[in-house]
């Protein structure tokens, strides 16, 4: 009995440890505050959209939760609008699933909102299917989904005086690839629907994150916007409610034990978009918030550049 103590102490203490030094992750301090400036978060009525959301929110900025749910986004705005006392957060319909949703919103916000500081990209999928446009709901969604909106909106971005673009990837981007045949031909980066092919395709669209915001780096030089893009850490969210049974029974145990609360996965968002002095860091890949490496795919400028031009035909912009 005393040995089999000894073991669950010892258990306790090396999870207690990995806990405390891995999977926790940073904290992002900082008493700067927005008033008078202008946010938009996808996905921010839930997971990691929503508390960076409320952070924002807290520091008196103005927030667009631009999302698709407009039952869930209304219950957001309630919630935030009463914990952070501020009452100029507000939703506006955004489905990235279809890129005339995503035209629809630019032009709604570009005729009612004069100014955007921070254009916070963190909407994600994990799931087969497809967008109403034909394309892999994983590309679809992560990235050209994001890509369109951030080109209709930079303009605006420009007019600000310090604007940032903020682009949630993930640490899997380095399993990614880009297929630009099979992307040709299928209109996806993977070729089949099962849940494997799932995970495949959005780690295909998480290298297409960083690579998005190498090459928007490049293009911004010289202007008032820079970008910024990272890995939250593995976070407890519904990113995988498309999951199949066993899936879904395992993944509750394992969140418990080793994964991020929301709050804790938005801090790397909140440095990206807050941290003073990033601005020659622009186009970088940060991780609990700290600069972080890329695969040698993120980091290959010819691919980015194909990427861009493709994305632009993809989406009708070329």
């Amino acid at each position: 009995m005393s040995i089999l103590l000894s073991v669950l102490a010892g258990v306790l203490a090396v999870y207690t440890l990995l806990y405390y030094t891995v999977f926790k992750g940073a904290r992002f301090k900082s008493s700067v505050t927005l008033k008078g400036k202008t946010a938009i978060v996808t996905g921010s009525n839930t997971g990691i959209g929503k508390p960076t959301a409320l952070d924002l929110a807290k520091r008196g900025a103005r927030v667009i939760l631009a999302c698709r749910n407009k039952q869930k986004a209304e219950a957001a705005v309630y919630d935030i609008r009463k914990e952070s006392g501020n009452s100029e957060v507000l939703f506006m319909q955004l489905d990235l699933a279809s890129l005339q949703s995503v035209r629809d919103f630019a032009e709604t916000f570009l005729k009612s909102e004069p100014r955007l500081d921070l254009l916070i990209n963190n909407a994600g999928v994990i799931t087969s299917g497809r967008t109403d446009d034909g394309f892999g709901m994983a590309f679809g969604v992560n990235h050209l989904g994001h890509f369109l909106l951030t080109l209709l909106l930079l303009d605006r971005l420009k007019q600000a005086e310090h604007s940032r673009v903020i682009i949630v990837s993930a640490l899997l981007h380095r399993l990614g690839s880009v297929d630009f045949n099979l992307l040709n031909t299928d209109k996806d980066l993977v070729t089949g629907q099962s849940s494997w092919h799932a995970f495949r395709a959005y780690c295909h669209s998480k290298l297409c994150n960083v690579l998005f915001t190498r090459e928007l780096a490049n293009r911004l030089e010289g202007t008032s916007v820079t970008c910024y893009c990272l890995h939250p850490g593995v976070i407890a969210t519904e990113i995988g409610r498309n999951m199949n049974l066993v899936q879904k029974l395992v993944f509750p145990i394992m969140s418990k034990l080793f994964f991020l609360d929301p709050e804790g996965g938005a801090q790397t968002t909140l440095y990206c978009a807050l941290q003073e002095g990033l601005e020659p860091l622009s186009g970088r890949y940060f991780s609990s918030c700290a600069l972080q490496n890329v695969s040698a795919d993120g980091r290959d400028d010819a691919l980015a550049r194909k990427l861009w031009e493709v994305s632009e035909r993809l989406c009708g912009l070329s």
